[in-house]
């Protein structure tokens, strides 16, 4: 199967000092050793490196230097399959906004679900399911706590 990474996910499988860093190194072990793959969108990448540098959040954030290197690392990965939103994820963005009347808060996770859906991903690694299973088209991993 193949499981497409949420940013929440990889902050919590990178950084130590998360609350779900065990919990989400242990799922990516199992899962990789079952012979699963995982899905990676870009945008994903620009929030992780966004997210890890940020000295609010943690007490040792990353430089972007770091961050950078950590997010080319997963990009390269040979277990890692790389999709892109294209057209008909577009399309599918915009008709989830509107149907389940999302605001402005949603906007980054609805782009990540229409893109891996369009690319048939059918399940996500996250840290908090509610942002995916309002949906209704993707199985929810999750890495623990869910915050």
């Amino acid at each position: 199967m193949i499981h497409g990474l949420d940013t929440g996910f990889l902050v919590a499988a990178e950084v130590v000092e998360h609350a779900d860093h065990s919990t989400a190194r242990q799922t990516l072990s199992t899962l990789l050793a079952a012979g699963d793959r995982l899905a990676l969108a870009p945008q994903v990448l620009a929030e992780f490196i966004h997210v890890v540098t940020d000295p609010r959040r943690f007490t040792q954030p990353l430089s972007i230097n770091d961050a950078r290197d950590v997010a080319e690392r997963w990009w390269t990965a040979s277990e890692v399959e790389r999709v892109f939103p294209n057209d008909a994820a577009t399309t599918q963005f915009l008709s989830w906004l509107e149907q389940f009347s999302l605001g402005r808060k949603r906007l980054l996770d609805t782009l990540l679900a229409a893109t891996y859906h369009q690319a048939g991903i059918p399940s996500i690694l996250t840290t908090n399911a509610s942002d995916f299973a309002l949906f209704g088209v993707f199985n929810c991993i999750t890495s623990g706590t869910g915050a």
